[in-house]
């Protein structure tokens, strides 16, 4: 990715300035284009290849929201609320970001056009909000409302990654445990019986242990070539499409994981339904966060269909992504009017639900680490106790 520095006019022939990160200068027009802007000039920025601007995670959104929405409430100016926002915040980056965006408000700018010239340092969900309490004059109120829906999200990501520390560790140690036996207790016991008196197990083992003694550097190259491999199918859209089908498919892994994505889908659809954003856009926008290609793809007919006048629990329902409940519960909400209401209620509930579908996923893998242990250790043990019985064995003959 590169970073261009442009300047465009949009259709009443304000001048726009901003940067974007793009594959190549035509991914750059095309992408300026998409805002319903004319280019006028672009250049590639100071060190191009590399990444120059800061990208603020569910954390530091959740924290400068509060902050603007606590100022806002007060009574402060966006303009006031943004120029004590950037000069307390202490990260380089960040602070960079936040000047640009408080300098180009005070020129008149709007709040969303400066975020939207900051594209890739801010969400998209995060800049469609914005612009939606701006044009309904209710920035404050959707601003307490980003910062709950991005304290939500740092939870559960916090939860994740908290719960994925003892199933790593573990992982880490079942490799370590299989490197150690392998190269220094299983060479100790080669010698003690002969080769033409090994059993199959034994055979693979001592070759096993032969090979990352002799030849790691295979091993490692291989790992290298794996990693680099998997790295540039997750590039091609069609294998990446395959295999973010396959997740949502497979069995006990892919329900949990359904139940994830119904939790984000439902919390980011309120938010944005009850911001007074088209349902159409809604869709669109809600289906970005939830990071699954096949997703996306089934979301391009769900947003047909509610553009031909089908009702959004219908085209929900034929994607066969999402639970039947939760499809109800939409047409519940459809039927009763109250659509916004039902929406907030649902993403309560699936958040929770969301939350224990990750308390279930991570404890599934700690018995699968426990098991691979086990077998690993059990393998090594199987091969190794005939021979010390059998060289016992023979020094009492003896």
């Amino acid at each position: 990715m590169k970073t261009y520095s442009y300047v465009a006019k949009d259709t009443t022939g304000k001048t726009i300035k901003g940067t974007y990160e793009a594959e190549s200068e035509q991914d750059l027009l095309d992408k300026i284009y998409e805002q319903g802007l004319f280019c006028v000039s672009y250049n590639e920025a100071l060190g191009g290849g590399k990444k120059t601007a800061h990208k603020f995670n569910t954390a530091e959104l959740a924290y400068c929201c509060r902050q603007l929405a606590a100022m806002m409430s007060s009574g402060l100016t966006i303009v006031k609320a943004l120029d004590i926002l950037y000069k307390e915040e202490e990260k380089k980056g960040a602070k960079e970001v936040w000047r640009s965006v408080y300098e180009e408000v005070q020129k008149g700018e709007s709040l969303s056009g400066a975020l939207e010239a900051k594209r890739g340092c801010f969400p998209d969900f995060f800049i469609s909000m914005v612009e939606a309490g701006e044009i309904s004059g209710t920035l404050d109120i959707t601003m307490k409302r980003l910062q709950e829906y991005y304290a939500a999200s740092n939870k559960l990501n916090n939860k994740v990654k908290g719960a994925m520390i003892y199933p790593s560790v573990l992982m880490v140690l079942i490799i370590a445990l299989i490197i150690l036996m392998s190269v220094k207790i299983l060479p100790i016991f080669k010698s003690m019986m002969p080769e033409d008196k090994l059993n199959g197990l034994q055979k693979a083992l001592f070759s096993f242990s032969d090979f990352l003694i002799n030849k790691w550097y295979a091993l490692l190259i291989g790992l290298v070539v794996i990693v680099g491999v998997w790295t540039y199918a997750m590039k091609v859209e069609s294998v990446k499409l395959k295999f973010d089908y396959i997740k949502l498919k497979m069995p006990i892994v892919g329900p949990l994981m359904v139940k994830i994505a119904e939790g984000r889908f439902s919390r980011t659809l309120s938010s944005l339904y009850s911001s007074g954003i088209p349902m159409v856009d809604c869709l669109e926008r809600s289906s970005r966060i939830l990071n699954n290609t096949y997703i996306d793809k089934m979301f391009l007919q769900v947003v047909d269909e509610v553009k031909q006048g089908s009702p959004v629990s219908m085209a929900l329902s034929k994607t066969e992504i999402f639970e039947g409940m939760f499809c109800s519960i939409i047409y519940v909400g459809e039927e009763s009017g109250a659509l916004d209401e039902i929406l907030e209620k649902t993403a309560d509930f699936y958040e929770e639900e969301a939350d224990a579908a990750v308390t279930r996923l991570v404890g599934l893998m700690e018995p699968v680490m426990i098991i691979t242990l086990g077998i690993a250790v059990g393998l090594i043990l199987a091969a190794v106790f005939p021979m010390l019985y059998g060289g016992i064995a023979e020094m009492e003959n003896e």
